[in-house]
Parts: C-alpha cells; structure tokens; sequence
C-alpha cells in the first residue's frame, strides 16, 4: 500500500513539473519569438522605411519598400511554416474564435473575432503585416499557401505597403517643412 501511494505521489509530482517546465518552455519561446519579431519590424519600419522612400520618393521608394516587405513576408512565413512552432501566440489567438466559457471578456473577444473578416483583416493589414495577417487568417496551421492564402497575403501586402508607405512620406515632409522654418527663423 506504501508503495503504490509512493508511486501515485511522484507521478503527480513528475506531471506538474512537466507542465511547470513546458509552461516555462513556452513563456520562452513566445518571448524571444516575440522580441526578434517587433526588434526587426521596428528596424524594418523606423529606418529602412523612412529612408527608403527619403532616397528614392513616394513612388519608387513605395516600390522598392513593397518589394523588400514581399521577400520579408514570404521568408518569415516559410520559416513559421518549416519550424511548426506558434513563436508569435498567433494559432492561439485563433483558438479564441471558438471560445465559448463563462468569461465575458472571453466570449466577446471571440464575438469580435468572428464578426467580420474584413475589418480584422484591414486591422491587421495597418498594424501588423502581410505575414501575421496571412497566418492570423488562414485555415489551419503550419500548412502553406493556398490560392485564398496568396490572396490574403497580396492583399495585406499591398495595403500595409500603401499605409506605411504614406505615413513614412507625410513624415518626411513634415520633418523638411519644420526644418525649412526653423532655417528662415535665424
């Protein structure tokens, strides 16, 4: 009786820290997935951006960004794909589409996330990129790119382009336009 109340005891003790050490893992994982991701999204967006479209204008610059975004996108997403690991909590956000619990802010959330895919796309275009949005809305996980899949990401790509793009050039010029006065200042 000792021994199988002994065995009982360290197999729930055994289990806890399984889970203990794979909460950790995880917490981990979705840490440095995250610092890398918005380290390289705030390289991407606050020098690259501006001084791409400074050098080569709305327009050619516009272009050049879309491209470089294009190549980013698609070789962050292969990445995601190939190491099948959610490094970002994004397959777990989609899981609250489903989510039907006791929690109000629970339920809402997955109310929101469920209305309307346009809006959260559009949202997700603006805020985020081509690749959180195409992973975000794609059926499934870890599964490629089908023809909805690329259009998602064309999309995404061409509005988050668009956006960026004008706020980086509204920026310039009114970095030049102050810059300007303060010259006739003097």
């Amino acid at each position: 009786m000792q021994f199988q109340e002994f065995e009982s005891i360290r197999s729930v003790v055994k289990m806890r820290l399984d889970t203990a050490l794979s909460l950790k893992s995880r917490l981990v994982e979705l840490s440095l997935g995250l610092t890398v991701n918005q380290l390289t999204v705030w390289a991407f967006n606050f020098f690259l951006y501006p001084f791409v479209i400074y050098k080569f204008g709305i327009l050619n610059g516009g272009i050049v960004m879309t491209f470089l975004s294009f190549i980013a996108c698609i070789l962050t997403l292969r990445f995601y794909d190939w190491s099948k690991r959610d490094w970002l909590g994004i397959e777990m956000i989609k899981g609250l589409k489903g989510y039907s619990g006791n929690k109000g802010t629970g339920r809402f959330t997955a109310w929101i996330l469920r209305k309307s895919d346009p809006v959260v796309f559009l949202f997700l275009s603006i805020k985020f990129d081509a690749f959180i949005t195409t992973v975000y809305m794609r059926r499934g996980k870890f599964n490629g790119m089908g023809k909805r899949e690329w259009s998602i990401f064309m999309g995404s790509l061409l509005i988050s382009n668009c956006y960026w793009t004008l706020a980086c050039y509204m920026g310039i010029t009114l970095v030049e336009w102050i810059w300007k006065a303060i010259g006739t200042m003097g």
